[in-house]
C-alpha cells in the first residue's frame, strides 16, 4: 500500500471520530463499560469479518506486545472516554481529549531520529490554555465534584490515546488486522467490569440502539483499523496536522443535534486548539535551522 493511500485511510479515522461524543450521547445513560462492552463486540467483529473478506484472516494473530498495547490503548482510552461524558458536559470534555493530537506531536519527539522543537511547546501551551478556558468557569459552579472528575478522566484519556498512538509506530511491522484481536479482547475485559462494578442497564428506545451499534461499526471499529494503517504506513505529520479538525469537527456536530450550547467559550476554545495544531506542526523554512 502506498504512503499515500495509507494516508487517506488514516485520515477516515479522523472523520468517524468526530461522531463519538454525539453517539455516546445519544446512547443515553448507560454505564461507561457497558457502552464499551458492546461498541467494541461489534468494532472487533466488524474489523475481523473484513479481515476474512479480504483473505487476511491469518494476519489477525498479534504479538503478545502489540496486544499488550492494544488493550492498553483501546480499553483504557474508551473506558475513560465514555466515563468522562457521564460526569462532564460533552463538549467541553471532548476538546479535552482532544489534546491528543497535540500530545502525540510532543510525545512523537522521543521516538528515535525525532526531536522536540520549540514550536511544539509553544503549541502545548495555547492547547493548555484552551482546556484552562474550558474547565475554569466550571469547576466554581456549584456542586462540581462530578465535572471535576469528568475533566480529569478527559485529560487521562488524551495521555492515554497519544502515548498508545506514538507506541504504535514502533510495531509498525505488526498486521493492522490485528488490531481485532484487542477490540475483542477490551469488549472482554470491559463485560468483566461491567458485572463487578455496573448494573447493567438495557437501552432506551431504537435510538440508543441504533447509536451503540453506530459506535461499533464506525468510531469503535472501522476507525482504528484506519488510523493503524495511517499511523504504521502513512504521513505521520500530516495525519497529526488534519487530527486537529476533529475537535472542531465533534463540537459543530454536537451544536448541530442540539447536545450543547453554541457558547463563546467553545467557539474560542476551538480556535486556540487548531491555532495550537498549526503552530505545533508547521515545517521549517528552507535553510532554517532545526530547533532543540
Amino acid at each position: 500500500m502506498s504512503a499515500r493511500r495509507a494516508t487517506v485511510l488514516g485520515a477516515g479515522a479522523i472523520l468517524l471520530w468526530s461522531t463519538l461524543a454525539s453517539l455516546t450521547v445519544l446512547a443515553g445513560p448507560i454505564p461507561p463499560f457497558q457502552t464499551t462492552t458492546i461498541a467494541f463486540a461489534i468494532g472487533g467483529s466488524v474489523v475481523a469479518l473484513a479481515a476474512v473478506v479480504r483473505g487476511r484472516a491469518s494476519l489477525m494473530r498479534p504479538t503478545p506486545v502489540s496486544l499488550a498495547l492494544g488493550v492498553y490503548g483501546l480499553f483504557g482510552y474508551h473506558a475513560l472516554y465514555f466515563a468522562a461524558l457521564k460526569l462532564a458536559p460533552p463538549a467541553e470534555a471532548h476538546l479535552l481529549n482532544s489534546l491528543w493530537s497535540l500530545l502525540i506531536v510532543l510525545l512523537s519527539g522521543l521516538l528515535p531520529g525525532s526531536r522536540l522543537k520549540g514550536r511544539h511547546v509553544i503549541g502545548a501551551l495555547i492547547g493548555l490554555a484552551a482546556a484552562t478556558l474550558l474547565v475554569w468557569s466550571r469547576l466554581g459552579a456549584g456542586d462540581a465534584a462530578a465535572p471535576r472528575l469528568g475533566f480529569v478522566l478527559a485529560f487521562g484519556c488524551a495521555l492515554v490515546w497519544s502515548s498508545y498512538s506514538v507506541s504504535s509506530r514502533l510495531l509498525a511491522a505488526v498486521p493492522s488486522e490485528s488490531v481485532a484481536a484487542a477490540c475483542l479482547a477490551t469488549s472482554g475485559l470491559a463485560a468483566v467490569c461491567s458485572f463487578l462494578f455496573e448494573s447493567w442497564t438495557s437501552p432506551s428506545g431504537a435510538t440508543a440502539w441504533l447509536a451503540l451499534i453506530a459506535l461499533g461499526l464506525g468510531p469503535v471499529g472501522a476507525a482504528f483499523l484506519l488510523w493503524d494503517i495511517g499511523m504504521k504506513q502513512g504521513d505521520v505529520s500530516l495525519l497529526g496536522v488534519l487530527a486537529y479538525a476533529s475537535p472542531v469537527l465533534s463540537t459543530g456536530l454536537l451544536v448541530i443535534l442540539g447536545l450543547a450550547a453554541p457558547t463563546m467559550v467553545l467557539a474560542v476554545a476551538c480556535g486556540l486548539i487548531v491555532l495550537a495544531g498549526v503552530i505545533a506542526t508547521r515545517p521549517d523554512r528552507p535553510g532554517q535551522p532545526s530547533e532543540a
